[in-house]
């Protein structure tokens, strides 16, 4: 076997050539992606595969076993550590505990076809773009197997009652300074990621649009008890300035803060109607 060799952040890359005869595989400590970049070669196991370039293998960490190689086959082999998939878990709101890849044998999947050909580019050429780019393809590889190879895995459950009365009581105590998806994070004891996911299948909105959205209610509010100018208004509905206000005003309710007032009718004209 004929193998070159990177491994950046934990994700490996190679380029490898079985030759004809046994492969016995033992148990993988990695999970591993296999593209078949050579010419067309025969496989034997329970049956007969004639493999073509861009046949993929996807076989989860813990698989083990032998086939016969007909004719010299060659692939581009990516391996992802378990680490990765728990931190793609995480964000797709999954338990990392209970999910896993199921073993896929000679499949067509465009879309990882095409990180693998970009993940073997990157190390053909030294890896001129750095860490980062190696880790953002391996973790968009290893989101899309699970969203479309994993073992059926029990989704997390939404922020509790309790977690999001906390939340929102403080969105709400807060609405004037910078609410951080870390600093809200916190308030709920969930890292980030999680509160993304989680927030949304509590609320049906993504965390930051329920913020915008409390705002652009306390601004309304504000301007129609006609108190403050819209300056305040905006400083204390937590806008940066009266102009981004505007404009999230608009993008919400459809009007702007000029004709939410004009639209509003005074207090001082507003009379009781006679009984």
């Amino acid at each position: 076997m004929n193998a070159l060799n990177q491994a950046m952040g934990g994700l490996r890359i190679e380029r490898q050539t079985d030759a004809v005869g046994v492969v016995q595989l033992a148990p993988l400590r990695d999970h591993r992606l296999s593209v078949h970049a050579g010419p067309p070669a025969r496989l034997s196991c329970t049956s007969t595969h004639r493999y073509t370039r861009g046949d993929l293998t996807l076989l989860p960490a813990g698989f083990s076993g032998t086939w016969v190689e007909e004719e010299p086959a060659t692939s581009i082999v990516v391996q992802l550590p378990p680490a990765l998939l728990r931190r793609a878990a995480e964000d797709l709101g999954r338990d990392p505990d209970r999910t896993g890849l199921e073993p896929r044998h000679q499949f067509r999947d465009a879309r990882i076809e095409h990180v693998a050909w970009a993940l073997d580019a990157e190390r053909r050429a030294g890896h001129p773009n750095g860490r980062l780019y190696t880790d953002s393809l391996g973790l968009a590889l290893a989101v899309h197997l699970l969203g479309h190879y994993a073992v059926p895995g029990e989704l997390r459950s939404g922020l509790s009652s309790q977690q999001l009365r906390r939340l929102t009581d403080y969105i709400e105590e807060h609405l004037d300074q910078n609410l951080t998806l870390p600093r809200l994070a916190r308030v709920v004891e969930v890292s980030a990621s999680h509160l993304k996911t989680q927030f949304r299948r509590s609320m049906g909105v993504p965390v930051h649009q329920y913020v915008i959205q409390r705002r652009v209610e306390r601004a309304r509010a504000l301007l129609l008890k006609r108190q403050l100018a819209p300056s305040q208004v905006a400083l204390e509905a937590g806008f940066s300035h009266q102009s981004h206000m505007a404009r999230w005003m608009k993008r919400v309710l459809g009007v702007t803060p000029t004709s939410l007032v004009r639209g509003a009718p005074s207090r001082r004209g507003l009379s009781s109607r006679p009984a």
